[in-house]
Order: C-alpha cells, then sequence, then structure tokens
C-alpha cells in the first residue's frame, strides 16, 4: 500500500450451513471419516472485510465472537495468506470480521469466515478468480470450506470437500437452537461416535446419501423433508451433551416437522412450514426451554457475497 494513499477494502457477506443429512462412513487412513452429507445454507451472517495492510491482522467483534482467535490461527487470515501465496500477492490484509453465525455449534462459522477471505481477498486483489478455482485452497483449509463458497443446497462427499449441486426449488424455514454454553467439539463427537458402534458392534458401510431426502429436495416438500432428516452424529452428540435430547423433544411436541443436531452439534434445526409457524414454535421454545439463543432463518440462500467494495477503515480498525 504506497504511503498516505487511503487503503481500499473489500465486505462479504457468508451464511451458516446445517447437514440435512450427514451418514459417517469409515475412519479413513489420513483420520478423517468418510462422509455423505447434504449441505443446505441458512440466513445467519457473517461478514468479513478485507483492507489493504502493510501487515496481517485480524479483528473480531459481533455477537458471537468469544472465543474466536484474533491471531495468525484464525480460520480467515490462513485463508488470505494460502491465496497470496498461491498467486505470488505481495502485501497484506487486515481482515475484520463481525460474527453472527454460532461458534462451535455446528454450523461452520470458522469455514464460513474462511471462504469469505478468499472471496473478498480475491476481489481486492483483482484475481478474478471463479468459484471453481478457489475450490483447492478451500478444501486445504477444512472440509466445509468449498461448500460455503457456493452456498445452496449441495451433496458433499469424500470428507465433504467434493460437491454436487442438489436441485432444490422453493424454500425452507427453520429455528435454530443455539446453545449458550460451550460448544462440543467436531474431534470429539466423532469419536464418541466410534465409540458408540464399536461398543454396539455397527459394521461401519460406505456412506450414500439418501435419495428420500434429495426426492423431497426438489419439490420442498416440508413434511418429507422433515422424514428424511438424519444425522450419524446426533446421538453422540446427545450422549456428550444429554440436553439436546430435551431440545429435540421439545421441539417435536411443539409441532416442528422435522428436527435435527446439526453436523456435531450442539446447534439444533428445527423445520416448519411456515414463517408464521416459525414464530409460534421460537415463542414455544423460549417458553418451555431448554434455555438457548433462538434464531429463525430461510434457506437455501448464496454462499460467500460481496457486498461493499473501496471502504474505509472501521472504527478502531488498524491497518
Amino acid at each position: 500500500m504506497s504511503q498516505g494513499a487511503e487503503p481500499r477494502g473489500v465486505t462479504v457477506r457468508v451464511p451458516g450451513k446445517i447437514n440435512l443429512e450427514l451418514v459417517v462412513g469409515p475412519l479413513r487412513e489420513d483420520g478423517y471419516h468418510e462422509l455423505a452429507t447434504v449441505f443446505h445454507t441458512v440466513g445467519i451472517y457473517d461478514y468479513v472485510t478485507a483492507i489493504e495492510s502493510d501487515r496481517w491482522s485480524v479483528q473480531v467483534s459481533g455477537a458471537t465472537a468469544e472465543g474466536v482467535p484474533g491471531n495468525s490461527t484464525n480460520l480467515a487470515i490462513r485463508a488470505a495468506k494460502a491465496l497470496a501465496r498461491r498467486y505470488g500477492v505481495e502485501g497484506a490484509v487486515a481482515l475484520g470480521i463481525e460474527k453472527n453465525i454460532p461458534v462451535a455449534g455446528g454450523m461452520a462459522g470458522g469455514s464460513a469466515d474462511a471462504a469469505a477471505a478468499l472471496v473478498a481477498c480475491d476481489a481486492l486483489w483483482d484475481l478474478q478468480l471463479t468459484r471453481d478455482e478457489l475450490e483447492p485452497i478451500a478444501a486445504g483449509l477444512g472440509s466445509d470450506v468449498p461448500f460455503l463458497l457456493h452456498g445452496g443446497t449441495a451433496i458433499g462427499s469424500g470428507r465433504g470437500e467434493r460437491l454436487a449441486p442438489v436441485l432444490a426449488r422453493g424454500e425452507l424455514h427453520w429455528v435454530l437452537w443455539v446453545s449458550n454454553k460451550p460448544g462440543l467439539s467436531t474431534p470429539q463427537v466423532y469419536a464418541e461416535c466410534d465409540r458408540l458402534r464399536a461398543a454396539a458392534g455397527v459394521q461401519v458401510a460406505d456412506p450414500v446419501p439418501s435419495g428420500d431426502l434429495v426426492a423431497a429436495l426438489r419439490t420442498m416438500d416440508t413434511d418429507a423433508v422433515g422424514a428424511a432428516l438424519h444425522n450419524d452424529l446426533q446421538e453422540a452428540a446427545c450422549s456428550l451433551y444429554p440436553v439436546l435430547d430435551d431440545v429435540l423433544e421439545a421441539g417435536l411436541e411443539l409441532g416442528a416437522q422435522g428436527a435435527i443436531v446439526s453436523g456435531s452439534g450442539p446447534t439444533v434445526a428445527f423445520l416448519v412450514g411456515t414463517q408464521a409457524a416459525a414464530i409460534d414454535l421460537s415463542v414455544g421454545l423460549a417458553a418451555r426451554g431448554p434455555d438457548g439463543d433462538i434464531r429463525r432463518a430461510t434457506g437455501p440462500v448464496a454462499g460467500a457475497q460481496v457486498v461493499q467494495s473501496i471502504v474505509p477503515p472501521g472504527p478502531g480498525f488498524t491497518g
């Protein structure tokens, strides 16, 4: 950045995701499990701003900022550095992250920020890369990052990084119960899943997505989608965090047409048919408990998108 010049910046909005289905297969040699999953973005957003700078930095603010690292271990700054290395970009960026997606909640908040950083820096540096060209870098950062570049609804395979879009017309209405206590560790939940399966003598087969869910998504029939929701990690998440059983029971008794722990949890997603039903369920959950943050959202929504460019630094932002 030239001395005295006003720094350029780009802001990207990126949604969180839920897993409508998560089928966990055998443990691979690389330490990951083979997966078949159906990703679905919902309208709860983080905002990531990349501003030209002479040094790398990241600042985190917002409703769910607690516990998110503001140093070089942050996945978003790692994404920006990886893009710079790959394309020989000199200089650096100062990243500002406004957090609204739950942290360690099974909604891929860190992966979303990494995807947003890739899109923001691509625009800032005028690399003019397609999302497909960004995917290899995204896949090296985490299993969910490639999907958050695109958004929508998609089948993920491998460890989740190989994507195939799902034809899904219309929208779904969701009520999300978000724990207000520390989240679950993804490796811990997978380990508990393995333990429970070994104890039960379960033979783990190669994972395949459900035809019922894919068919239901073509018409967005709420009852059919709700009946097809499935997560192999749900039992493990409930084992480690038993209050989730109470949350699931409460939502279904209050009229949800489907319920699922998202990813490794502990966020619980309830499917309803209308916005009015979402409001009713939100009120019912708040009155009945268990205690948690209750949000309403629709999906699918677009992945990481530029919403503003050539912005000045925000208050207190140092580049």
